[in-house]
Order: structure tokens, then C-alpha cells, then sequence
């Protein structure tokens, strides 16, 4: 079991006479930002010219060049884009690490994989909130928290977990609960997650549900209904409760189809494909592919991110949502 930290267990000292940098501007800079300046934590941001730069001005913050914003800091977090990341690293941030910098991530990916390999007298550290930017945000704004993950992979200083901590407090997410892992568990268990379950299985799994319905002759909308609309509901009952709460608010026809068909669905062939999806990952076979797959310029990405678009779910579902109100 993961050893778990409250708001007892992280006091904000370690950073109260630090600067904090928050590199890139997005969806979770934004949110991770605010949070922080909220708890009383000097905050700047490193960010391009443009509209992130913009916005964050906007948004009151200091804003600098991210050389520059190093520069200025004690504290690093890097939230661009994974693949944007060792570029930026080798050119904008490794040249202006000073001894005792804090270097954060909220993903290990690119430490575990080997593409950025910080210099051995600085700490590195890794907070990764269990939320998407505005749901950090507007958790913290409510008085809750968002749970964090947290790691340390260099411990030059000795205070690498104590600033990781105090940086989870200053999310929230000690309200909710702090777990402590690796970055090699938590790059390999995210990754997986979201290849089998989050973004690859269940989409997967609705479209040939859709496609299956349609090819029967039942109606798009009807499939639609029924295998993606609804979808939200039992998300947030399981999100809520579990999914031993789902089944006590669903119906018993539903429970007693769900509970003799659902293991037909997930067979043996599919977990010996899930092992075959984990295995990759931990051979860093999925890595590699996805860093050449960057170098070519993305192709396949692009080919199959233009096909899946085109799928009638997509043409069925907007106009659904157009009469909903929503996009």
C-alpha cells in the first residue's frame, strides 16, 4: 500500500522563501499556479510570447522567457507537454540550473525514458494532481482537493520530499490525500491507464458498441443514447461511490446483465492483451515509438486522429449535443 500524507504531514515551510517557476502556461500551469498563489507561495511563470504569455499576465503573475524565469527561481515545475519537454529542457533550462534548484514534474515520463537526465546537484521532484487543470482549480476554490501523486528521484538537498509535499499542500491536494510512489510507477501506471481503460479502451469500446447497434438497424441517435451519452452517469456514480455503489443505483436488470455479460466482454484473449499493452510500456516499447513517431512529424497520429474525427458517433454526437445546448 501506498504510504498516504495529509495536511498534517506537509507544512508549506519549504517553499514560503522560495520562488516558484511554473514553465508553460496550459490547462494545469494555469490551475497550479493559482493554487499556489493562493496559499502564499511566490509564483512566476516561464512561458513563449503569445497567448499563454498574454494570459498570464492577465492573470496578474510575473512573466518571463523560461531562461529567464529559471534564472529567477528556486523552484521549478515543468508542465509543457511531454514531448515538448527535452528540447526545452536542453536549450532554455539546463543552462541555467544553479546548485540546490528544485527541478518538478508532473509526469515521469520523460525521466523514467531517459530524455532529460538533470545534473546530479539538484533535486527532482514529482507532484501529479489526479485532475485536469480546471477541475484542480475549481476543487481548490470549493475548499477540497484534488489527490497527488508524489515522488522523488534526486535528493541533492535533502529537502526534495519536503518541497514536493509542501507543493501538494499548496495544490489542495493534501486535502485529499497525498500518495507517495515512484516515477517509474507512476510514468508506467498512467501510461497504462490511459492506453487500456481512460482513453483507449472505453472510447474503443463505444464505438464498436455504436457500430455494432447500427449495423443491426437500430438508429444512430438511439446508439448513441445508449452507448456514450449514458456513459456519464455510470462514470460519475462509480467516480462517487465505487463501482460496488454503481451496482446499488442502477436496476436489477441492469446489475444481473452487467454482471453475466460483463465477463464475456473481458475474456482471456483481453487480458493477455492488457499484459501485452503493460508489457510494452515496461520495455519502454510504447516510448520509443511515440518519440519516433514525434521526430517523423506524426503521421500516424495525424491519420488516425483524421479517421477517428470522421466516425458517424462524431457527426451523430455533435448534432445531439447542438440540441442539448452543449458542444
Amino acid at each position: 500500500m501506498a504510504q498516504v500524507y495529509t495536511e498534517a504531514d506537509a507544512p508549506l515551510t519549504p517553499l514560503l522563501n522560495r520562488t516558484v517557476a511554473i514553465v508553460g502556461y496550459g490547462s494545469q500551469g494555469h490551475a497550479q499556479a493559482q493554487n499556489l498563489r493562493d496559499s502564499g507561495v511566490k509564483v512566476i511563470i516561464g512561458a513563449r510570447q503569445g497567448l499563454s504569455w498574454e494570459r498570464a499576465l492577465a492573470d496578474g503573475f510575473e512573466v518571463y522567457s523560461v531562461a529567464d524565469a529559471v534564472q529567477h527561481a528556486e523552484v521549478l515545475m515543468l508542465l509543457v507537454n511531454d514531448e515538448r519537454q527535452p528540447q526545452l529542457y536542453t536549450e532554455q533550462i539546463a543552462p541555467h540550473l544553479r546548485t540546490g534548484h528544485a527541478l518538478g514534474f508532473a509526469h515521469g515520463f520523460n525521466i523514467h525514458f531517459g530524455q532529460i537526465t538533470p545534473p546530479e546537484d539538484i533535486d527532482v521532484f514529482m507532484v501529479s494532481p489526479k485532475a485536469v487543470g480546471p477541475q484542480l482549480r475549481r476543487l481548490f476554490l470549493q475548499g477540497h482537493g484534488a489527490p497527488c501523486l508524489i515522488a522523488v528521484h534526486q535528493d541533492y538537498t535533502g529537502d526534495a520530499k519536503a518541497i514536493a509535499l509542501a507543493y501538494a499542500q499548496a495544490l489542495g491536494g493534501t486535502r485529499a490525500g497525498v500518495y507517495e510512489t515512484t516515477f517509474k510507477e507512476e510514468c508506467e501506471a498512467d501510461l497504462f491507464g490511459e492506453q487500456a481503460v481512460l482513453c483507449g479502451g472505453v472510447p474503443a469500446l463505444i464505438r464498436a458498441a455504436f457500430e455494432t447497434l447500427v449495423e443491426a438497424g437500430y438508429a444512430p441517435e438511439v446508439a448513441y443514447f445508449e452507448c456514450l451519452h449514458e456513459l456519464k452517469l455510470i462514470t460519475d456514480l462509480i467516480y462517487e461511490s465505487g463501482i460496488r455503489g454503481m451496482q446499488f443505483a442502477i436496476s436489477d436488470t441492469a446489475q444481473y446483465g452487467a454482471m453475466t455479460r460483463g465477463a464475456r466482454l473481458v475474456d482471456d484473449h483481453v487480458r493477455q492483451t492488457l499484459r501485452a499493452i503493460l508489457s510494452e510500456i515496461q520495455r519502454g516499447e510504447f516510448a520509443r515509438e511515440w518519440i519516433l513517431e514525434n521526430q517523423a512529424g506524426r503521421p500516424v497520429f495525424r491519420a488516425m486522429e483524421s479517421a477517428l474525427s470522421t466516425h458517424l458517433i462524431e457527426q451523430v454526437g455533435e448534432t445531439v449535443r447542438s440540441r442539448m445546448g452543449k458542444r
